[in-house]
């Protein structure tokens, strides 16, 4: 063992450079799998709700969207047939923003009263015995927002959609980039230096025989504190990140609260529709000056096309107790969250306290001798305070870390 890199030791060697290169990367492996398994279930934990909240959401909006389209086919139903088709692009605009896209959503809340607007003037402000054209019906669209057939319906609908839809956007994205940030330190490069360290610390002794001693618990920390340093230094992001993460969860609730807002959706559109037929009269002059006397073609005379009993029972089902379901879960989790608030800045200890190094009063491993006790200088957590670790030498901050701290921060601001 003349040319062995790490366990060097005075003593008489059982190990070779071909066994030492294979211990350096069962080093690496294993530290890879504690991380892991240390994290397992707060990452569960996310991941699950995540997905559970995610299902919850699309399970509102199409709940959202039946009942909508319902309200045409009942008490509108000569109209139901176009009606509903507006009502489907706009739940689906309504999952696009919830899930990610750039929409806004003052944008598609217009959108949704611009289309519906020649609808409603076609077949109750003006009905005919012939549908409107084309032309003239794209008229009327980009006239509404002058004309103001659904008085500030509409108005109302872009607050109450917004106020509702970007918290829960925000907890989604949040949630996403929880486990991200877990991603991330599950699978963290080690330095040359952590690596050799993590080798002399685990499998050195093995090389002189030693074959169940564990090392010094000082000895470990510096060593993991060393290898961690840039994982620790997520910790204060990460606590405000749970932090924001309970407060989010505590605004979503009330009269801006998702639930109530998408399934009432339905009832603002009503009160839009009995104010267009009110002032029917008036608005009917208004689109005279605007687009001229309505141009007409041959009626199409669809029925209503919405299954009303597709999902209905589940959907009824879930609605009952929707509202108080999801705060109550919102709760849950948070509550299940709190204490992993610490988990990046005590991830070190906890490693070493659980798996790692022998318990106090056990002669253990220093690096190269079994002693009574380690008598090296032990090391706080993070980069700052590595300057002076005896065991491992630690560079700058990863530019990974870096930048999921800087995530965090963004995330934590929005």
């Amino acid at each position: 063992g003349v040319d062995l890199q790490v366990c060097t030791s005075k003593n008489p060697t059982c190990c070779t450079k071909k066994m030492e290169e294979r211990y350096q990367t069962a080093a690496k492996q294993d530290i890879q799998q504690v991380l892991q398994t240390s994290s397992a279930t707060l990452k569960f934990l996310i991941s699950h709700n995540a997905a559970a909240f995610q299902e919850t959401f699309e399970m509102l909006i199409s709940l959202a969207e039946n009942y909508t389209s319902t309200l045409f086919c009942n008490a509108y139903r000569n109209m139901a047939a176009e009606a509903t088709v507006r009502v489907q692009e706009f739940f689906t605009d309504v999952g696009l923003f919830l899930f990610g896209t750039d929409t806004g959503t003052e944008e598609f809340v217009n959108r949704f009263f611009d289309t519906l607007f020649p609808v409603v003037y076609n077949h109750v402000i003006n009905p005919g015995p012939t549908d409107i054209s084309l032309e003239y019906a794209e008229c009327l669209r980009v006239a509404r927002r002058d004309i103001r057939p659904f008085g500030n319906i509409p108005k109302k609908a872009i607050g109450q959609m917004g106020r509702s839809l970007l918290p829960s956007r925000t907890f989604l994205q949040a949630l996403n980039l929880g486990i991200e940030v877990i991603n991330t330190t599950d699978h963290l490069h080690f330095s040359k230096d952590c690596s050799r360290a993590l080798l002399r610390m685990q499998y050195c002794p093995y090389c002189q025989g030693l074959m169940l001693s564990k090392p010094c618990m000082g000895y470990c920390l510096n060593i993991i504190r060393g290898c961690l340093a840039d994982i620790a230094e997520i910790d204060l992001h990460w606590r405000g990140y749970i932090q924001s993460l309970e407060e989010l969860s505590k605004a979503m609730s009330g009269a801006y609260d998702i639930e109530h807002v998408l399934l009432n959706f339905h009832s603002l559109v009503n009160d839009a529709l009995v104010q267009a037929r009110i002032s029917g009269p008036e608005l009917s002059e208004q689109v005279n000056k605007i687009c001229g006397p309505p141009v007409r073609k041959p009626k199409q005379s669809p029925g209503c096309s919405f299954d009303q009993n597709k999902d209905n029972k589940g959907l009824k089902m879930f609605s009952r107790d929707s509202e108080e379901t999801l705060s109550k879960r919102r709760k849950e989790f948070i509550s299940h969250l709190q204490p992993y608030r610490a988990f990046y800045g005590s991830l070190a200890d906890q490693l070493c306290g659980n798996e790692l190094a022998a318990a106090d009063g056990v002669p253990c491993w220093n690096g190269e001798d079994v002693v009574r006790s380690y008598t090296h200088r032990v090391v706080g957590t993070g980069i700052k305070a590595q300057s002076a670790n005896p065991e491992v030498k630690v560079k700058g901050t990863d530019p990974v870390i870096s930048q999921i701290i800087d995530k965090l921060k963004h995330v934590i601001q929005v």
